[in-house]
């Protein structure tokens, strides 16, 4: 089958570090470009991982009549524009998460989608990594009973007031950066949307972004609770609890692609749990964009 051809908007560290290199062992990805408004550093970056082609600005790049699809790893207030631009161009786009800064950004980009016709899709690579399938196959198998509620943490320490996740302006804080996962998974185990949602966020009060939130979502079928953090101890775990046992993956967001990840079922009176073993992909990464066209998820954005 004929390789999708990609290009890369901006030399970003998940791009060059992750997921480059992740959809570079995948059977349908090309990597044929990488832009930056820094042209040696898009010269540095394709050197470092056999790319083709270097531009020293995404103009050039959307320009490019050879590249079929962008992925967009930019910060998050330029994810909108950048991906809309990318699809004026006729790329099929898959965008970093959060895909959007709010509900006004996201429906514009739903209306470009559907004005060019083109794909568009949030890199959230945990909707396609095997440890979610296999949770979300034994919960909807019955295997815990009737899915009553989900509780999550999600956390580490960063107070570098360089980094981009505290940069109000740019979208920061701990809700849009890992906040989003707990919620998005939520979502895609119970299979349906919160029919109310009520939280509490505490603000770094240099940065101005949120540092710890914690969340409650009410679905039609349950409930689902987490916390999130950016400045607390390293921690992430999520747990589901149904009416005859429950399921908790060790390390839900972070999967390691060295070794098996583990995901623990117990049973209603509460026994030592079974312990299942999911082999990960060896770049986890790289099932974000992959298959020709055929991009597993439940996003919204997707046509």
């Amino acid at each position: 089958m004929k390789k999708v051809k990609w290009g890369v908007l901006g030399a970003a560290s998940i791009a060059v570090r992750k997921v480059i290199p992740g959809m570079q062992k995948g059977g349908y990805c090309e990597i044929s470009a990488i832009a930056s408004r820094d042209k040696r550093k898009a010269e540095d970056a394709a050197g470092k991982l056999g790319i083709a082609k270097a531009y020293g600005s995404y103009e050039e790049l959307l320009r490019d009549g050879e590249i079929e699809a962008v992925y967009n790893p930019l910060p998050n207030h330029l994810h909108v524009p950048w991906s809309a631009k990318a699809a004026e161009a006729g790329k099929h786009v898959l965008c970093e998460k959060p895909i959007s800064l709010n509900v006004a950004e996201a429906k514009g980009l739903l209306a470009v989608r559907d004005r060019t016709g083109v794909k568009i899709g949030e890199a959230f690579m945990v909707k396609t990594h095997p440890q979610w399938l296999r949770t979300q196959e034994i919960i909807r198998s019955g295997g815990i009973g009737d899915l009553r509620a989900i509780a999550g943490v999600f956390s580490y320490f960063n107070r570098n007031p360089d980094n981009v996740r505290h940069k109000v302006e740019w979208g920061g804080g701990g809700l849009m950066d890992i906040g989003c996962y707990p919620i998005t998974m939520s979502r895609f185990i119970f299979g349906e949307e919160p029919v109310r949602v009520v939280g509490t966020l505490e603000r770094d009060p240099d940065f101005g972004t949120d540092r710890l939130a914690s969340v409650i979502l009410e679905f039609s079928s349950g409930q689902s609770i987490f916390t999130c953090g950016t400045q607390a101890a390293y921690f992430q775990r999520m747990h589901f609890l149904g009416t005859s046992g429950r399921v908790e993956i060790e390390i839900p967001w972070n999967a390691p692609n060295d070794r098996p990840c583990r995901i623990f079922v117990g049973d209603q009176m509460g026994g030592a749990p079974k312990r299942f073993r999911v082999t990960s992909f060896r770049g986890r990464f790289a099932a974000s964009g992959t298959s020709r066209c055929r991009w597993r998820t439940r996003s919204r954005i997707w046509r």
